[in-house]
């Protein structure tokens, strides 16, 4: 029996995991605190910012793609002054990991838990006056109560990240390869005679592996959330 995956799709589905995985790795910092500063404070261009964040979500991908092309292509601005020291993103892999870190960010800020930012602000004020420096009172009260929130909007992240096409092939194309995710290879499989019967397995890890994640998500979610509720209790 022919092993059912070339080494063109595995390729793409290596690729795609890598992607998906940085782009998630990298947009959990600033998701977390993005999110955290929009759901707690109160300050001038906050709705500016709240829109910014999610303007991804509405905006078609390909413009997505083409904006970040414009900035970080070789002849961008932002996209000079990194080939300077070193770093291409246009029509590499790690252009693909900007482009579904910039997709899946606004999932990714969403998701943080707005019923936990009460409590989370009782604890931290009780805290305060305790001599508790912020940083401190961050981690050991704010963070945990966010974890359920954080690990749903990183697997919706991730989730994005795998499937992210429009801007991802628009800003880095679809070389195999090289920056040929998984789906650019099912669409490049659909184009081309006697293709179905591989997009539609690329289709299936696909889905396989979104729904692993998801189950995955939320088991941690359900055993973190019954350590908060109990360190509350």
């Amino acid at each position: 029996m022919p092993f059912p995956f070339s080494p063109e799709e595995l390729t793409a589905i290596r690729l795609s995991l890598r992607v998906a995985l940085w782009a998630t790795v990298l947009s959990l910092p600033a998701g977390i605190a993005v999110a955290w500063l929009l759901v707690r404070c109160r300050f001038p261009g906050r709705l500016l910012l709240d829109g910014l964040v999610h303007l991804p979500l509405v905006l078609p991908p390909v413009v997505t793609g083409y904006g970040l092309l414009l900035l970080f292509g070789r002849q961008g601005p932002l996209g000079r002054l990194l080939a300077e020291a070193g770093i291409v993103l246009a029509f590499n892999w790690t252009g693909a990991v900007l482009a579904a870190a910039v997709m899946a960010f606004p999932l990714l800020v969403g998701a943080v838990p707005r019923a936990r930012v009460a409590p989370a602000r009782r604890l931290a004020q009780a805290a305060a006056p305790r001599g508790a420096p912020p940083p401190l009172v961050f981690l050991t009260v704010t963070l945990p109560l966010m974890l359920p929130g954080i690990l749903a909007g990183a697997v919706l992240c991730f989730a994005k990240a795998l499937g992210e096409f429009g801007a991802t092939i628009t800003f880095v194309s679809n070389i195999p390869g090289r920056t040929q995710t998984l789906p650019s290879a099912i669409y490049s499989q659909t184009q081309v005679p006697g293709g179905d019967a591989a997009a539609l397995r690329l289709t299936l890890v696909a889905a396989v592996i979104a729904i692993l994640a998801l189950l995955a998500s939320e088991v941690l979610a359900r055993r973190v959330r019954r350590r908060v509720e109990g360190a509350d209790g």
